[in-house]
């Protein structure tokens, strides 16, 4: 189903490093797959948090995501610049509300089918158990993070 790699890939003693590579072999599988809709990977997945959010604030969208600002806002300036997001001022001067524009609601609803058709490719393979408890074990894992309960426990050491 997925290439095959000529070489076995050794188990990686650190979390963080297997993670990540983890993570870049699936957004290339993304990538490709988003490719023909002229989206990447990132710009993907706002559209679909925006989706299931409506309107959010820029700072509430980095958080959901994990992606510090900077990353997010030159993402949302490209999204802007292809108006897919629309941005508005919040109360605060300093915040920006955004919310899916209709040519990014037009694009989003284009991929939706390729990327659901990897999703359940990806799915297939892994077993549609084990990929249920993956999931559940990284969004546990991102919340104790981005909640700082692992890095409070880490300073008590």
């Amino acid at each position: 189903m997925f290439a095959m790699a000529e070489f076995a890939i050794p188990t990686l003693p650190c979390m963080c490093a297997t993670l990540r590579r983890t993570t870049r072999a699936l957004t290339q599988l993304y990538e490709e797959a988003l490719r023909p809709f002229g989206l990447r990977a990132t710009q993907f997945t706002i559209l679909q948090a925006l989706s299931l959010t409506g309107e959010v604030a820029q700072g509430d969208l980095g958080r959901i995501l994990a992606m510090d600002s900077t990353t997010l806002t030159r993402t949302l300036e490209i999204m802007s610049r292809q108006r897919w997001i629309t941005k508005r001022r919040g109360k605060d001067r300093r915040e920006w509300r955004l919310r899916m524009a209709k040519a990014g609601k037009a694009q989003f609803e284009r991929a939706v089918p390729a990327w659901q058709q990897l999703q359940d490719k990806v799915k297939r393979e892994m077993g549609a158990n084990r990929s249920d408890q993956l999931a559940k074990l990284a969004n546990h894992l991102t919340k104790a993070i981005t909640t700082k309960e692992v890095r409070h426990e880490e300073e008590a050491v």
